[in-house]
């Protein structure tokens, strides 16, 4: 059985970094939209299950360049 660790070892940075410029950052103009949901966020205006999905699929790609980095960081 695979740990979530050893799984983000064999996970490569180039595509986890490819998918937190694509994805994540997606539509680029007028903003991106993860930023638009992280601004309803601390508005509370946040509310709409469509809205939370939508920050959550935009996040996903930073949660786990953030998750990788710490394992990165904890193996030394």
């Amino acid at each position: 059985m695979t740990t979530l660790i050893q799984w983000l070892d064999m996970l490569p940075w180039n595509l986890i970094i490819i998918a937190c410029l694509t994805l994540g950052l997606a539509p680029f103009f007028p903003e991106p939209h993860i930023w638009e949901k992280l601004k309803m966020l601390v508005a509370g205006t946040l509310v709409k299950p469509v809205d939370i999905f939508d920050l959550l699929m935009h996040a996903t790609p930073f949660i786990l360049a953030g998750l990788k980095l710490a394992a990165t960081a904890m193996k030394g």
